[in-house]
């Protein structure tokens, strides 16, 4: 048990303050929807298949333009991409409200790019990775240690003194309290990363070997993208197909060959894009493939969950504030052990030697 309670103090003290950041920055990035404040944020959704391919038309004949996030219930604007960093919002008329060359000039944007990626790309996404992990192991070790005090535990919101033992008091009896919320933040943000973790977290649904090929993004290629794409030809076909399905993602191939894609959200699926996909060739705008999320491996639709789980994409108000309560919980407990670590750590007590006796 000491053996446990060294690790558990060493790894927070190594470690907490990441998990404090990701904590924080996820609990703002709940509410994105509410602080972005231009015109037609709160416009009701226009899903109609004359509007939007009226508005895609027009906005992808846009100098640089690469894609189109579609607006949904909660955010009335299309996200343009207009290259590696550069984007606008428009409205769903088509009009630009705003732009911006880099990532730094949107709020949401390095927000979100910190909180999956550390700013550092793939690289940041293993170090998220790992914390993830090592939050898990905060949760599990956390409660085994918790039951030993068990018949100690007091309710405290906040430390009753900043003194490292009224820290670790609260540290301790406040973690037991929202292990259910950390466990299922961490699990689900953990899942995104690793993808041999998630695997093991939806084995129960079937076959790993199903899920991860089901997992894995079918390969097309066609021909160059043509000069003007029909992008109204292929919404059409996309509506036919998945009549009840909202325009979620459209995005221009990534290279010579691939294809131009278009991700679909289903009313059934959680995604909040949807995994609803088609691939047209960029030459012709012939459908090459399509894929319905709701037919994918049982395995694979438990995945599919876990972003809208975790970024409170489902449950309305009553999940949203359950998981501010976790980011914040977590952002408290990750910074208070980081300082009581660093900064409050006991006390060598120095006791007086032993003066040696004189010989007889």
């Amino acid at each position: 048990m000491k053996l446990l309670d060294t690790l558990h103090r060493w790894t927070g003290g190594l470690i907490g303050l990441v998990l404090a950041l990701l904590g924080l920055s996820g609990t703002i990035l709940l509410y994105e929807h509410l602080w972005i404040g231009f015109p037609g944020t709160s416009d009701p959704l226009r899903g109609d298949l004359t509007t939007v391919a009226a508005t895609t038309e027009r906005l992808m004949a846009t100098p640089g333009a690469q894609g189109i996030i579609y607006a949904d219930e909660r955010f009335g604007l299309h996200q343009l991409r207009l290259g590696k960093e550069a984007g606008a919002y428009a409205s769903q008329s088509g009009d630009i409200v705003t732009r911006w060359a880099s990532q730094w000039e949107r709020p949401e944007l390095w927000i979100f790019d910190f909180h999956h990626h550390l700013f550092a790309g793939d690289s940041g996404e293993w170090v998220i990775g790992i914390a993830g992990l090592c939050g898990l192991f905060f949760v599990i070790s956390g409660a085994i240690l918790w039951w030993r005090t068990r018949r100690t535990f007091q309710f405290r919101l906040w430390p009753k003194r900043m003194s490292r033992p009224s820290i670790v008091w609260q540290h301790r009896d406040l973690g037991i309290l929202v292990a259910p919320l950390l466990l299922i933040s961490i699990v689900t943000g953990t899942m995104m990363i690793f993808r041999p973790f998630a695997l093991g977290v939806v084995a129960p649904f079937g076959p790993v070997a199903e899920t991860a090929k089901a997992l894995d993004p079918p390969k097309y290629k066609g021909g160059p993208l043509a000069e003007k794409p029909d992008y109204t030809t292929m919404l059409t076909e996309a509506r036919r197909r998945f009549p009840d399905a909202e325009f979620r993602i459209l995005s221009l191939p990534r290279g010579p060959g691939d294809p131009i894609s278009l991700r679909m959200k289903q009313p059934a699926e959680w995604l909040p894009n949807g995994r609803t996909t088609l691939a047209f060739d960029a030459a012709t705008g012939e459908v090459l493939g399509a894929r319905d999320a709701l037919k994918l491996a049982p395995g694979a639709q438990a995945f599919n969950m876990a972003f809208p789980i975790h970024a409170s994409k489902v449950g309305g108000w009553t999940w949203r504030t359950v998981l501010t309560i976790s980011g914040l919980s977590l952002t408290l407990l990750g910074s208070l052990t980081v300082w009581t670590f660093w900064f409050r750590r006991p006390k060598q007590v120095k006791r007086p030697a032993k003066k040696a006796l004189a010989p007889a």
